[in-house]
């Protein structure tokens, strides 16, 4: 086994967990998860069958990644933030057929006790604040706050915020990494600094 995995943690045969991944207590993997290298599974984490988590995550207890779920590289799910995957579920009508595909982007932070509705896309580096809901696509670095969650503003990969309006033009550039981002319209792109 190239990944720790506590005792107390259930990875059904047939889940694949990359290397140097850890899984901790109470963790229940279902059979057809797909988990990458360097991932970290918190206490009490459940990931369902349908389910991509990318290398580098990081999901903090509490967490259900639930069928339908896809976490790209390097994103972190704060303690107790919730998904789902079926938009109007009712306990007593069965609708599987009906689960909706989540998409959370490359780097993107969705914040303790927020909520993830079914069928979004949550862009690259966005930033989901604690408590949010989120029921809509979210642009690339964008900030979410609120319920439901409304833009506020532009976070940078390094996870701070950015001096620019929600529209129009500007730039701005990272005192942390050096990295340009420049705002054009309603989406924001970056041009990351040279290596020395």
């Amino acid at each position: 086994m190239s990944y720790y995995r506590h005792p107390s943690a259930i990875v059904d045969e047939g889940a694949q967990i990359g290397e140097g991944s850890r899984v901790w207590h109470f963790v229940h993997v279902c059979a057809g998860a797909k988990i990458g290298s360097e991932v970290s599974l918190g206490q009490n984490v459940f990931v369902g069958n349908k389910v991509v988590i990318n290398d580098r995550c990081k999901v903090q207890n509490n967490v259900s990644v639930y069928d339908n779920v896809r976490l790209e590289e390097g994103v972190f799910c704060g303690p107790s933030m919730v998904f789902t995957n079926v938009y109007n579920p009712r306990g007593l009508i069965e609708r599987k057929d009906q689960y909706r595909d989540t998409l959370v982007g490359r780097g993107a932070t969705l914040g303790a006790n927020c909520t993830i509705i079914c069928g979004v896309t949550i862009g690259a580096y966005a930033f989901i604040g604690a408590g949010a809901v989120v029921n809509k696509d979210v642009p690339d670095f964008a900030l979410i706050v609120g319920v439901p969650g409304r833009h506020r503003g532009w976070m940078s990969a390094h996870g701070e915020q950015l001096d620019l309006p929600l529209s129009g033009e500007g730039s701005v550039t990272c005192v942390h990494t050096g990295d340009i981002y420049t705002l054009s319209g309603t989406s924001v792109t970056r041009k990351e600094a040279p290596t020395s």
